[in-house]
């Protein structure tokens, strides 16, 4: 289980203030008292999706899938830095994630640890460029 503390959730609210998606998602957050996967199924479901595997599971899937586009080197730094606003907008804007989803999956990476979720993409261009 991913759990988020309020503290994370105000700071998520405070960046994202202009995204009405990341402000119903982080609402859904609240209500399941901080566990991600419980609340991402909620989301998904409020999106017509019907996860078939376990919550964990399905989130942690989502996230990989929208691996190549959080971790484009044109976001990282803001990724480090725990500024996810500039990848909040362009990650819904690919339609690779609904938006009601891409608050959920960037806590996620959050708390997977940026170096460490992006890591296997870095092992790939490193391969790429001998």
């Amino acid at each position: 289980m991913t759990q988020v503390t309020p503290e994370e959730v105000a700071k998520f609210r405070t960046q994202l203030v202009d995204y009405p998606d990341a402000m119903n998602a982080l609402q859904v957050i609240e209500d399941c008292e901080g566990n991600l996967e419980d609340a991402a199924m909620v989301l998904a479901i409020r999106t017509g999706q019907q996860p078939e595997i376990a919550n964990s599971e399905w989130l942690d899937s989502l996230a990989k899938k929208c691996r190549a586009v959080i971790c484009k080197e044109e976001f990282r730094p803001s990724l480090v830095t725990g500024d996810f606003a500039p990848i909040a907008g362009h990650l819904a804007a690919t339609k690779l994630c609904p938006a009601l989803l891409v608050t959920p999956v960037l806590m996620y990476v959050k708390q997977q640890g940026v170096d460490g979720f992006c890591e296997p993409l870095d092992t790939v261009s490193e391969y790429l460029n001998l």
